[in-house]
């Protein structure tokens, strides 16, 4: 399946060096080659989108952190920490590192 995913895994530039074109019957292809470096092969561009993917997925407990991580108010955690001689920020970021741990 052809992505920009895929070609921007091959160090292509969406606008720069192809645009894509979906006609709405879930096919995606090339509309046009903009790049001066050959076209690469769909096979090509489909291992790039499956590296590419990998990756992504790879990624999903980071993703879930830095989401848990946002809803902490974490300045005020520390302060309080601070003038309170308490852990409760140091507690929350291991909590969630604990829910949500590296593969």
């Amino acid at each position: 399946m052809i992505t920009s995913h895929g070609l921007k895994k091959l160090g292509f530039t969406p606008q720069l060096d192809f645009t894509l074109q979906d006609d709405g019957d879930g096919v995606v292809y090339i509309k046009e080659w903009l790049s001066s470096t050959a076209q690469p092969s769909d096979a090509d561009i489909d291992t790039a989108t499956t590296e590419a993917q990998g990756i992504y997925d790879s990624q999903e407990y980071a993703r879930t952190r830095k989401a848990k991580y946002d809803l902490l108010n974490q300045d005020e955690m520390r302060y309080d920490d601070l003038v309170n001689n308490t852990t409760t920020w140091r507690d929350g970021i291991a909590a969630i590192k604990v829910a949500h741990p590296k593969p």
